[in-house]
């Protein structure tokens, strides 16, 4: 999904045209849902600011709240170092090491992220606008959760010898890259269009990390390893407010 956001963010950084009219800077509050495998909604506000002499293009800043709610899934290991073995945007293109990726099965998945977001976006027209925002630094609550291990070796289990362990959301939030990310993170691309000056509606993808830290630990390639992620990919519809 992050390699979609760089081949937008590269597309509309390509388009030519000079237009006039364009605000200088706005705000927004945005109420997004996002459904599929799983049910998410998520609140914003976000301060976007015009770029260059024509302000097609604008870079801006927001804070967000994800709510993200799923029944009977499997997370996977996921730290970078036992995922793939590199860090950062190594890890986005490395292929994954299998054997070191175990899985955790939970009944139901409940977390609400807060998190400071980044946002770009482009003025294709006057009522017309895509774009990019991806989740940066924040922290997660919510109620602990009973999973089982599903080890990718035989005789792999928890430091106790069990493969039940309870779990709770990762607290901390931080981009870091693909899988070298902590904790939940949102991002969306998206078109948006305005129906009049205040009210705009948008539709696109909502790609969500949600992180959880099991109670216990399990030993895999030198490392012990207690955290958890499931990655959602979801269509998204939102309606905006400016002002």
């Amino acid at each position: 999904m992050k390699k979609i956001f760089v081949c937008l963010l590269l597309s509309l950084a390509t388009i030519n045209g000079f237009s006039q009219g364009y605000e200088t800077s706005y705000k927004t509050t945005d109420l997004a849902l996002a459904a599929g495998k799983g049910f998410s909604p998520a609140l914003s506000f976000t301060q976007m600011f015009g770029v260059g002499k024509s302000y097609r293009f604008k870079i801006g800043y927001g804070v967000r709240l994800t709510s993200f709610w799923v029944n009977d899934i499997q997370t996977r290991t996921a730290p970078a170092s036992l995922t793939s073995g590199k860090a950062s945007f190594a890890a986005l293109v490395s292929d994954d090491i299998i054997a070191n990726i175990d899985t955790f099965s939970f009944k139901k998945v409940q977390v609400n992220a807060l998190n400071l977001s980044i946002n770009l976006q482009y003025s294709l027209s006057q009522k017309l606008e895509a774009g990019i925002n991806i989740d940066a630094i924040g922290f997660t609550f919510g109620s602990k959760q009973s999973g089982d291990l599903i080890a990718n070796a035989s005789k792999r289990t928890f430091a106790d010898g069990s493969t039940v362990s309870e779990a709770k959301p990762t607290n901390f939030n931080l981009l870091l890259v693909s899988d070298s990310d902590l904790g939940s993170l949102n991002s969306e691309v998206f078109l948006r269009y305005w129906l009049n000056d205040k009210i705009g509606i948008r539709g696109g993808l909502s790609f969500f990390f949600a992180e959880y830290t099991s109670d216990k630990k399990v030993a895999v390639a030198n490392e012990q390893n207690d955290r958890w992620r499931y990655k959602s990919l979801l269509p998204m519809v939102a309606v905006s407010f400016k002002f």
